[in-house]
């Protein structure tokens, strides 16, 4: 087992493709098809599922993948002390739901740590790629939501796959929406009053069960649903179409403008709000940094 072969197997599972990944590392596709099969055979194990649409990791890929980033990632990081004399390059990656509180607390680690050298990534994605991102070992923290509602589906996805979650901070929902918004002036919103207005909700893609929604209340049923896949067209629908989101209530008039308010929901729901980690991966003294930056804006 080479490195080479490790980043051959992770160009693979990230394009999902042999004749893309062969292209990008500019090596032929039956070169790097013999690669990954001796590789195969070397573990006795197999990597991955090969389809007329392209490859698909098998479960035991799956968790080569997540060893095989550690691996290179380690590898990046002697490679930086060693060989680069500027210092050493910061790594760190984080999933996400869209929340706001997440990008403010990635802001903060970037400017603190704006002088060194780094590779960072905030991906704000579904549900089930949050969780599959730190299974994978694409991010090093995923975070999500709990509530009554979904909690048990979900605490089961994430120890399945062999993932922890630890506690970040309770939130009673809240409206989002336009300060220019009719209801804009209410200092509690009830469901009802919602119901002539489009709800925005975020696309889950094939994963679209309810018990993977990012918004509370996900199943009461409305006349007018939009369906987004990222918060800067959330916000633009709310104001342009007096549109509604239901959230914990937590927004940055620094990074989100101040056209958006949020508004308690009269609700009998809680939202919990957690990180989810692989507890077989050391934690880096960089993730412990951010965490401690994301509960300073969590505290609420």
């Amino acid at each position: 087992m080479t490195l080479q072969q490790l980043r051959y197997v992770i160009t693979i599972a990230n394009t999902g493709s042999m004749h893309t990944a062969a292209e990008s590392l500019f090596i032929t596709q039956p070169n790097l098809s013999k690669a990954i099969k001796d590789l195969e055979e070397e573990l006795e194990i197999i990597i991955f599922n090969r389809t007329n649409k392209g490859v698909l990791l098998t479960d035991e890929g799956i968790k080569f993948l997540s060893y095989a980033r550690q691996v290179l990632e380690q590898v990046d990081l002697l490679e930086d002390t060693y060989k680069n004399k500027e210092g050493l390059k910061r790594i760190f990656a984080i999933s996400s739901q869209h929340y706001g509180f997440v990008v403010n607390a990635f802001v903060k680690l970037v400017s603190i740590l704006g002088k060194d050298k780094y590779e960072f990534s905030l991906r704000e994605c579904k549900t089930f790629e949050v969780i599959n991102d730190v299974k994978d070992g694409r991010s090093e923290l995923g975070v999500v939501y709990l509530s009554n509602f979904n909690s048990e589906i979900i605490k089961k996805f994430i120890s399945n796959n062999n993932l922890k979650y630890e506690f970040l901070f309770e939130a009673k929902p809240h409206v989002l929406l336009s300060k220019n918004h009719p209801l804009a002036e209410r200092e509690i919103i009830n469901l009802s009053d919602l119901e002539n207005y489009p709800r925005l909700s975020y696309d889950q893609g094939i994963n679209n069960s309810f018990y993977y929604s990012e918004e509370p209340h996900a199943l009461e049923a409305v006349k007018k649903s939009i369906v987004v896949s990222d918060r800067a067209t959330l916000f633009n629908i709310l104001i342009g179409l007096n549109g509604y989101t239901i959230s914990s209530g937590m927004i940055s008039n620094s990074l989100d403008g101040d056209n958006i308010i949020s508004i308690p929901l009269n609700s009998d729901e809680v939202m919990d709000l957690v990180y989810v980690y692989n507890p077989d991966k050391p934690m880096k003294d960089i993730t412990k940094m951010y965490l401690e930056i994301l509960k300073e804006y969590t505290t609420i």
